[in-house]
């Protein structure tokens, strides 16, 4: 059970996190741009980072 406790509070994961975060706000912030194609940029980035934000959050809770 300790181990599991150290593995939720690890820093890292919460770094991970909040730079998937950000990533996933640019993605929102490329939906207002002006140039070719930015609709589907924006979604694409979008889908990975919150891919990979809900990847972040199953690892802290495991």
């Amino acid at each position: 059970m300790q181990n599991s406790t150290e593995n939720a509070n690890s820093e890292s994961h919460y770094k991970f996190l909040v730079l998937t975060i950000i990533v996933g706000l640019v993605g929102v912030y490329l939906r207002f741009a002006e140039f070719p194609h930015a609709t589907l940029i924006s979604n694409l980035i979008l889908l990975v980072a919150s891919f990979v934000c809900l990847k972040a959050v199953f690892g802290i809770l495991k």
